[in-house]
């Protein structure tokens, strides 16, 4: 029986409906003084990552120091307009079930994310879904450009074996991330990426959502699914 869930945040829990994207741009022209015209590839991938990418396709290059500008400037757009992000964006259907069923069987749950931690805290606790959450056992954007790096990082903080650990995700980056350590995934088709795809990928598991929340806590435990 898994001890861990390691969960992603967007596409997984939560969806922002484009407030994301309006509030990256935001912090993006707060940093390099220019307005964003396209975005990198956002899937998947680490904040550092996306900034770093976007960046180029305006011509620019970027160090540490301007991702901090840019990560210090997206925490406080998404400080400004939670509420534009509570009332535009959502929960996920089955999120607050599948959390709280999770807690009930004592398992500990925290966040692999591309987000920044501050950007992850607020993404949750403006949807109400932070309770269960231990941040500290989690790895976020600043963390290291890399998924799976990411999932490392946390087994390592959490002290888990990557048998005691299940990563639930909804790109084949999670499912790549989490296999490159060793932990299982149960992979969720409520992003960007069809159950074709996430199986392909490898993924133990594809749910087409998290509305089952009985049938998830079946999964986390290791039990077989229908």
């Amino acid at each position: 029986m898994a001890r861990l869930v390691l969960w992603d945040i967007d596409h997984t829990l939560i969806d922002t409906r484009g407030v994301g994207r309006e509030l990256s741009a935001a912090a993006f022209q707060q940093t390099v003084g220019l307005a964003m015209r396209e975005q990198a590839k956002i899937d998947g991938i680490t904040e550092p990552v996306i900034f770093r990418e976007t960046a180029k396709l305006h011509g620019l290059t970027t160090d540490r120091s301007d991702f901090e500008r840019f990560a210090a400037a997206l925490t406080e757009e998404h400080l400004a307009r939670a509420a534009d992000l509570r009332e535009r964006g959502h929960a996920l259907p089955g999120t607050v079930a599948a959390l709280d069923l999770l807690a009930a069987d004592g398992i500990q749950q925290t966040v692999v994310s591309g987000n920044i931690r501050p950007v992850a805290e607020i993404k949750l606790q403006v949807f109400g879904l932070d309770r269960h959450i231990l941040w500290e056992l989690g790895a976020y954007g600043e963390d290291n450009d890399l998924r799976a790096e990411l999932v490392r990082l946390s087994l390592d903080r959490a002290n888990a074996a990557p048998t005691e650990a299940v990563l639930i995700g909804d790109t084949p980056a999670d499912v790549e991330g989490a296999h490159a350590n060793g932990v299982r995934v149960i992979a969720v088709a409520s992003g960007r990426s069809n159950e074709a795809v996430l199986q392909d990928t490898g993924a133990e598991t594809v749910l087409p959502d998290l509305r089952d929340a009985e049938l998830l806590r079946k999964l986390v435990r290791g039990s077989s699914a229908r």
